[in-house]
């Protein structure tokens, strides 16, 4: 669920980061300070945007076409059923739909209110911020498809792990009770009975799915623009300014550590799925750990300010932790996984 209308939802609800803003004023502090490196960051943004060109036209179409016929319906089918299978279910469509949190909380919420189970709400939860189909097109133009299917079968096994250690525990005093008195169920986009409804897959033929389609396509791809023109830009300048040796020291080399590391300093610093990837393609340029890369993208998508507040607005602290914690703990295993293979 790691989509661009999930991470509109955090810029609309929380401080707000003007992303052109601070493209334009990074290239002036370029040309005024570096001028002669200008030309190189400009030359290296323009050829990387063409580069992820086709990647980006897929995403868009990807989820205009999603949203338009309805397809996140299907999601409430996840829910029902033995506990097992709906983790697993869960932690699969978690991992590959592409919904904003707008629609999650109030649709989480309603399931918890008529006690669905914690397990499979957390392999949701957990799955949710890292995959989707337009996710999978950027990660794969830049950080290759092994790295953008190693990340997708991350997500899945980070909800297995989660909602199978959450349905174990559930009578302990973390599990138990889990919601708040009164959890914050409204949407910010008007959704009023989410996933409700059958998918109409030929949506061309609803005038008003047909606008919603060119709406949704339209916001993504500035949205997209955007965010990734400002990755790139930051991109070119760690290229040029950071040392290589910085990054090898604190995420290179072999062992746990530089993915320990890569998982700590990912759940702080991420801002966006998507402009983390140009940034990611950066560290491993410059000497960062497969590894290190893997666990970077995991615990910072899970922790990061969309997803995070999907759980806080709704369960108590102790259940938000486990959440951190599961995202910590499943970050390091998928990274010393992708460290041995890659």
């Amino acid at each position: 669920m790691a989509d661009t209308t999930h991470t509109q939802d955090s810029a609309r609800r929380f401080p707000k980061l003007n992303a052109w803003g601070v493209t334009l004023a990074l290239l002036l502090l370029i040309a005024v300070f570096d001028t002669p490196q200008f030309t190189p960051t400009l030359t290296f943004l323009i050829e990387a945007l063409a580069g992820t060109a086709p990647f980006i036209l897929f995403a868009v179409l990807a989820v205009a076409y999603l949203k338009a016929s309805g397809s996140e319906n299907l999601l409430a089918k996840a829910f029902s059923g033995n506990q097992a299978r709906m983790i697993v279910m869960a932690a699969l469509l978690g991992g590959l739909s592409p919904f904003c949190s707008c629609e999650v909380i109030p649709f989480i919420a309603a399931l918890l209110a008529v006690g669905a189970p914690l397990g499979a709400v957390m392999a949701f939860w957990l799955a949710s911020p890292l995959m989707d189909p337009a996710m999978f097109a950027i990660t794969s133009g830049t950080l290759g498809w092994e790295f953008a299917t190693a990340k997708a079968l991350s997500a899945i096994g980070l909800g297995v792990l989660g909602g199978f250690g959450t349905m174990l525990f559930a009578n302990t005093p973390v599990f138990s009770n889990p919601l708040r008195e009164r959890p914050a169920v409204g949407g910010c986009c008007g959704v009023k009975e989410p996933f409700s409804g059958a998918p109409v897959w030929r949506f061309w033929q609803a005038s008003e799915r047909s606008a919603l389609f060119k709406d949704t396509a339209l916001e993504n791809a500035l949205f997209l623009l955007k965010w990734l023109t400002l990755a790139y830009v930051i991109e070119a300048m760690m290229l040029a300014y950071v040392p290589a040796e910085m990054i090898a020291g604190l995420l290179g080399g072999e062992g746990i550590w530089p993915i320990l590391m890569g998982a700590l300093v990912g759940a702080p610093a991420y801002l966006n799925g998507y402009a983390a990837v140009p940034l990611v393609d950066a560290l491993l340029a410059q000497g960062m750990a497969p590894g290190a890369a893997m666990s970077f993208v995991i615990a910072g998508g899970v922790s990061c300010i969309p997803a995070a507040i999907a759980v806080w607005a709704l369960v108590k602290p102790k259940v938000f932790l486990a959440y951190l914690g599961y995202a910590l703990i499943g970050s390091v295993i998928a990274g010393m996984i992708w460290q041995a293979i890659a």
